[in-house]
């Protein structure tokens, strides 16, 4: 079978769109579709410093990449950015395959610790929950949103970038509303918001699987062992299901996803989010104290 738009042998059904790719027809697609979403909300102004938030996972390494290509052609430079739990036997493999990737394409790469920054390892700070218990995914959230905020500040960032694509987007969506808090529903819109450095998800419009393809065809290393903690939430339950649901129905996700945008339209501004600044440390935040100090404090550590 021939490429939609070339001679070539295809590789990628997009079933969805109805397109069969070959390699280098799906990977221009990706590249074309991140640099649509950025221009659509606005996601990066001429002259920005984006800080790219990397993992070492497939998500992340790959929007490094992509980012890499439009950069060549347009006025904004990277900084990748790697936050360091502190997580034995996990944490190790991904900051050297970070590491390494950045070195290859040209882009300084800049570690930050939640030891350094906190006082405290991930794995420590689990040990010192007391009566409710935190999930461990709620602590490393908030201690890695914070340590991220702060490589910003001291790289001179404008923009700060990360891989969620569109299937975290639609989970994100599904947890917020299960979980009861629709105040945050109203604050996924992917334009960025007026904060100091501007949040982004470039590939909020692109399947996960598409990324994990654009990931091998472009034989992008990434880290395949998954964080010991994944599975404490239900995120992973989520994710089988919509996959199920996608599988049965083909386009059902974008379809989720354009409907999430009405509704997180309709309830932002019911929502009353305003940056605020953190008593305690100074930071942004929408209370009196932000979760981080809050974190801290309840872990006996503030």
């Amino acid at each position: 079978m021939k490429c939609s738009y070339c001679d070539n042998a295809v590789v990628y059904s997009r079933k969805y769109a109805g397109e069969n790719l070959c390699s280098n027809c799906f990977s221009k697609s990706i590249i074309r579709k991140t640099a649509k979403t950025i221009s659509k909300y606005k996601m990066i102004q001429s002259g920005d410093v984006v800080g790219v938030a990397v993992s070492g996972g497939k998500d992340s390494l790959s929007l490094l990449y992509v980012l890499k290509q439009i950069s060549l052609n347009h006025n904004f430079t990277l900084q990748a950015i790697t936050i360091d739990e502190g997580i034995p036997g996990y944490r190790d493999e991904a900051l050297e395959l970070v590491r390494t990737f950045c070195s290859k394409i040209g882009i300084k790469h800049n570690v930050y610790s939640y030891k350094k920054l906190f006082g405290t390892t991930l794995e420590q700070s689990l040990e010192l929950r007391q009566g409710e218990k935190i999930s461990s995914c709620s602590i490393c959230g908030i201690l890695r949103r914070r340590a991220i905020d702060f490589g910003a500040k001291e790289l001179g960032v404008d923009t700060v970038a990360t891989g969620h694509n569109l299937d975290d987007f639609i989970q994100t969506f599904i947890i917020n509303l299960l979980s009861g808090d629709t105040n945050k529903i109203g604050w996924m819109d992917p334009e960025p918001t007026d904060r100091k450095a501007r949040r982004i998800k470039p590939f909020c419009e692109i399947y996960e699987n598409e990324i994990v393809f654009y990931a091998f065809t472009n034989e992008i290393p990434f880290q395949s062992e998954e964080c010991p903690h994944m599975n404490e939430g239900i995120r992973t339950e989520i994710r089988n299901f919509l996959n199920l649901l996608e599988k049965n129905h083909i386009g059902i996700k974008n379809n989720m996803y354009k409907s999430i945008l009405k509704v997180s339209s309709k309830t932002r501004d019911e929502s009353g989010k305003k940056w605020r600044t953190c008593s305690s440390c100074g930071s942004e935040c929408t209370g009196n104290r932000c979760a981080v100090c809050n974190t801290l404090l309840n872990l006996g550590l503030g």
